[in-house]
């Protein structure tokens, strides 16, 4: 007996050999068949579709949750658009708070602002408090003086970490800003959190993410280095798991800060390693950044970036590169696999060369190692990436949401190299689908999917028209395409006999709506292993 059939549906299968079905029939948390296959089988449930539009269950390859749960405790910084409005903020922010408690805000944009904050006036605003601002990109920060104090960049003693910056003015002096690992400055006195505040953060993101249509996440670096929140942070899953509260598959990636050597190999202690895990929480590569971001000019660029930038501002690399490259080996042959984020095109170089090393030192078929983002992908990059089977993580969301200050940064020339998708395509590479949320201030997939789709920026730019992908290559994206990424086309992605019952009911059909509509379309109901996470009326049954 079937523990679901659901009918009277529209399903976008994803699967050739079976395109469009009308009915599912779930048991043990799989699909057990569709149409013909159970229509006729009896079922502990029986529920009406009413003609709703089902796909797979959408998955974001690339994102931060926790870091995106404890932002929705935060000050919510995204839609301001004036430094008076930022610091009216934080004085409103400050007056609710003792002499020494801390103003946390997230997602300032220096693009709509004009700049990045200024110094004194957070000191005014936060009545001399500390005042810490993540920028949206988080790949930079502005701190009040009381912070610069207590790191010790005030008074030089601070150590400032490889690879990265301390924005100094025409004086000599801190303007507060700080770029890439300069932030474990002030991560050093936050952290770790504690675990059970990091569970309640992630409660908070899966809710909302059920709510998207999310069945799956990659949660991109955990544990270490300035992307992590605490040395426990799995245990933080873990929990959220055991109350009830994680509505996803999720894949860790451990930060390499965290990654040493155990009895001659490289990984984790018990000698864990990608894989380790269950179908519901598993750890998947090693994360390592090569280098920093387009938006805030840290990306290593091979040549400068424009404008303001500077003739020589070629951006950052992660670390020196002879460190990257030891630690990328060691980890391809402790049986790792690696997602290296690399946006800039001098750090695609760099990652790929190391890739190529990797595999002509120890051959390893199949194990599909990542660069996250890969946002300035050069032409001679796209057969490299095929050949060396190299799986490019971007985001098509950031060319809405920061494209024209992308264009800035790199100029026109350039531009066609940035997010591509088409191009992937053509050289027989997935395309996946991924927000790097909090990164991007609306990070759900359909906005994701209507972004692969248009590349439109905020003012109405359409960024390289030709790297445009169609609505269902779109859809593929967030779920064949992410799937392939972790190595799971065969349990997810699709719906067929034998794969995972993650299944999301929709409004309308985004590969038929309007381009401009997809984002908009309603989730009516989130299935993940069968159970409604989202939209439970829909799937609720006597007892």
């Amino acid at each position: 007996m079937l523990d679901l059939l659901l009918r009277d549906v529209r399903a976008l299968t994803l699967n050739p050999a079976h395109p469009r079905a009308h009915t599912i029939g779930v048991l043990g948390g799989r699909i057990i068949g569709v149409d013909d296959e159970v229509a006729e089988l009896p079922a502990r449930h029986v529920v009406d579709g009413d003609g709703a539009i089902v796909t797979p269950g959408f998955s974001d390859a690339h994102n931060h949750m926790v870091w995106y749960g404890l932002s929705l405790a935060e000050t919510d910084l995204s839609t301001v658009t004036t430094p008076e409005q930022l610091y009216d903020v934080v004085a409103a922010e400050a007056a609710k708070l003792p002499a020494d408690g801390w103003v946390i805000g997230s997602g300032y944009d220096d693009f709509a602002l004009g700049g990045h904050p200024d110094r004194a006036a957070l000191d005014r605003a936060g009545g001399g408090r500390p005042v810490w601002l993540k920028h949206r990109s988080a790949h930079m920060a502005t701190v009040s003086t009381r912070i610069l104090e207590l790191t010790g960049v005030l008074d030089g003693s601070a150590v400032v970490p490889a690879g990265g910056a301390v924005e100094r003015g025409a004086d000599g002096e801190p303007t507060g800003l700080l770029a890439e690992q300069a932030q474990q400055l002030v991560d050093r006195l936050v952290k770790p959190y504690p675990v059970g505040d990091l569970a309640d953060a992630i409660t908070r993101a899966s809710a909302v993410y059920a709510a998207e249509g999310l069945t799956h996440v990659t949660e991109a670096g955990i544990g270490g280095g300035w992307i992590g929140h605490s040395p426990a942070e799995a245990a933080a899953y873990q929990i959220a798991r055991a109350r009830g509260d994680l509505n996803q598959r999720v894949e860790l990636m451990p930060a390499r800060e965290v990654l040493h050597e155990v009895d001659e190999a490289y990984g984790l202690d018990l000698g864990l390693r990608t894989g380790f895990g269950d179908e519901f929480l598993r750890i998947g590569p090693m994360k390592i950044f090569t280098d920093g971001a387009l938006s805030s000019r840290t990306a290593a660029v091979t040549a400068p970036f424009c404008g303001h930038g500077g003739a020589d501002d070629h951006g950052l690399l992660g670390d020196d590169p002879d460190v990257l490259r030891k630690a990328i080996l060691a980890a391809h042959h402790g049986g790792w696999r690696v997602a290296a984020h690399a946006i800039g095109d001098r750090a695609i170089d760099l990652t790929l060369d190391i890739f190529e090393q990797a595999q002509r030192e120890l051959p390893r078929p199949g194990v599909r190692h990542r660069i996250e983002h890969a946002a300035m992908t050069r032409p001679e990059h796209l057969a490299r990436m095929a050949a060396l089977d190299v799986v490019p993580v971007p985001q098509a969301r950031f060319l809405y949401e920061i494209g024209d200050t992308i264009a800035d940064a790199v100029g026109q020339e350039r531009m066609p190299w940035v997010y591509r998708s088409r191009s992937f395509v053509d050289a027989g590479l997935p395309v996946v689908g991924s927000s790097d949320r909090p990164c991007v201030s609306a990070g759900a997939p359909l906005l994701g999917m209507q972004s692969l789709v248009e590349r439109k920026t905020k003012s109405g730019a359409v960024a390289s028209p030709d790297e445009c992908v169609d609505a269902e290559q779109a859809l593929r994206a967030f779920t064949t395409g992410a799937a392939y990424a972790a190595g799971q086309e065969n349990v997810r992605g699709h719906i067929e006999r034998g794969t995972y019952a993650d299944l999301v009911l929709l409004d309308d059909d985004p590969t038929a709506v309007p381009d401009s509509k997809i984002g908009e379309i309603g989730v009516q109901a989130t299935l993940v292993a069968g159970r409604a996470v989202h939209g439970a009326d829909r799937f609720s049954f006597p007892e």
